[in-house]
């Protein structure tokens, strides 16, 4: 095997290794588990998450705070996500999608579509 195949199929790997964490954070919010998220966030002061309609979140404290109140006022959620793209350079990686998320309200289903950006 070449260099270059090596380096590809290595790509590859990181790729696949990357979809499987977005699945899985998929995964943890549909389920309003935060456990299963607390797992999947690097736990530092410089993390952070825009949430739509929301401000900044800086801080692991503030952005853990953030999914307990989603997941406390949220009763059932769903996500499509679509239009995956999936980048890989060097020790950063990175998911851009579009979410089709619907969410329960006074037992009425509720649709609304994200661009997603996950790091």
């Amino acid at each position: 095997m070449s260099d270059t195949s090596i380096r590809a199929s290595m790509v590859d790997q990181d790729i696949a290794s990357v979809q499987e964490a977005n699945k899985v954070f998929y995964e943890a919010f549909e389920t309003l588990d935060i456990q299963k998220m607390d797992k999947l966030w690097l736990q530092d002061d410089y993390v952070k998450c825009v949430h739509p309609g929301w401000e900044i979140c800086s801080g692991w404290p503030d952005v853990r705070d953030s999914w307990v109140l989603i997941f406390n006022h949220t009763h059932e959620i769903t996500f499509s996500v679509s239009l995956i793209d999936t980048r890989v350079k060097e020790d950063l990686a990175w998911v851009i999608c579009n979410e089709t998320i619907a969410t329960k309200d006074n037992g009425k289903w509720l649709e609304g579509r994200v661009l997603s950006t996950n790091i």
